[in-house]
């Protein structure tokens, strides 16, 4: 196993948008949730100059039933998603929360899908979708995540905090970070490159403002990445100059294209399947939950100092076809007495969908946080992100004997 190299994750912003799009499905999750936890939804966004495009496929009690939809849903659809906009920020001339134009193209689900992830009488729910899904963890960050991916979030968080707070006014929302590290024996030694590219207000592009805006943000480095990792940086700030057109009117964007920021920054296999816009049915999203909940409690228990987790599914069957676990030459026990124990913790249930969402609690209201600044990798606190909860050590290693 290779352990000296250089490695590089990037992130991007709430601003973003492709993560425009990202918390507006999302929204459009939660909304549906609040309203019926057993609600089915499949919600793609299009974000472009002055227009927010919604599509998919949806079934909801109380919202949209029998192919109707009820008395007011449709405008607080609209007002969710304009909310979301503006939360994020987006009061400019090419997309602005309160005059974009908003088109609602979701309709009701496939009774053909809907027939084969619905128990029924003699059959569990079954999975949503087939397809791999991918959980990773490491002993590289206290929250066990990819440094490199880990330090460029923290980057853009604080960028986000300090623009809504009003301590750097010159700031918009659309921005983007990158981290390069050099590693000596798989552990980080020293930050090669770091790169910032944020959308900003005119005239900061060149003399004194340019030059407060670059040293704002090395301030931010300084402060995300230990002083120890910083002796050799090379840094790249709004490389191209200019920043000033950003966001939905710079580029358009679409729910589901920043799978690798949302996940593990390239250090660990992606199946494909995006996560926003989907209710925890859909294994794509809610897999990836659980096999992060599993590794992340494999190396939290100390049975390694890495992991990656697959499993697979067919649509329509409850059962995983597969589980695997590769541990990466770091276990103190089998990669097979892993899974083998993993299926036998009473409490996860085989690992079918059903038993996920419960054990997870997956049926809220808890998604629009996700989308921005990774899925994994963040505080569980109340209902929010309980894959990250590491209350599965005693029951793996009581299950490993």
């Amino acid at each position: 196993m290779r352990t000296d190299y250089l490695f590089t994750s990037e992130s991007v912003s709430e601003g973003h948008p492709d993560k425009v799009s990202d918390q507006i499905s999302d929204s459009i999750v939660d909304l549906f949730l609040s309203k019926d936890p057993e609600a089915r939804i499949a919600c793609e966004t299009l974000t472009t100059t002055q227009l927010v495009v919604l599509a998919g496929e949806i079934r909801c009690k109380g919202v949209y039933e029998n192919g109707e939809w009820a008395p007011g849903a449709q405008e607080e659809i609209e007002a969710t998603v304009r909310r979301t906009v503006k939360e994020i920020g987006y009061e400019q001339d090419g997309f602005h929360w309160e005059s974009l134009e908003f088109i609602n193209r979701l309709h009701g689900q496939s009774e053909h899908i809907a027939q084969g992830v619905d128990a029924g009488a003699n059959k569990d729910e079954g999975a949503g979708d087939q397809g791999i899904m991918f959980g990773y963890a490491t002993d590289e960050t206290p929250d066990l995540m990819p440094a490199t991916l880990y330090y460029s979030h923290k980057i853009l968080e604080r960028m986000a905090a300090d623009r809504h707070s009003g301590a750097a006014p010159f700031l918009e929302p659309d921005a983007k970070s990158q981290v390069t590290l050099r590693y000596e024996g798989s552990l980080p030694v020293a930050a090669t490159a770091v790169v910032v590219s944020t959308q900003h207000a005119p005239g900061y592009d060149e003399g004194d403002k340019e030059a407060e805006l670059h040293a704002y943000v090395k301030r931010v480095v300084a402060d995300v990445i230990p002083p120890v990792l910083l002796r050799e940086t090379e840094y790249h700030i709004n490389p191209t100059g200019s920043f000033e057109i950003g966001g939905p009117d710079g580029d358009a964007g679409l729910t589901g294209r920043k799978i690798i920021v949302d996940t593990y920054g390239g250090a660990a296999p992606h199946g494909g399947g995006a996560f926003s816009g989907k209710d925890p049915t859909k294994v794509d999203r809610s897999a990836a939950y659980i096999t992060r909940y599993l590794a992340k409690n494999i190396v939290a228990a100390g049975l390694a100092t890495r992991c990656t987790i697959q499993l697979a599914y067919a649509i329509g069957v409850s059962k995983p076809l597969s589980l695997y676990v590769d541990t990466h030459e770091t276990g103190t026990v089998g990669d097979d007495k892993i899974e083998a124990a993993i299926m036998q913790i009473q409490k996860l249930g085989g690992l079918t969908p059903r038993s996920i969402r419960t054990h997870l609690g997956l049926n809220k209201p808890i998604y629009r946080q996700t989308a921005a600044y990774g899925h994994f990798g963040r505080k569980p606190e109340g209902d929010s992100f309980p894959w990250e909860r590491t209350d599965l050590i005693d029951d793996l290693k009581a299950a490993l004997g």
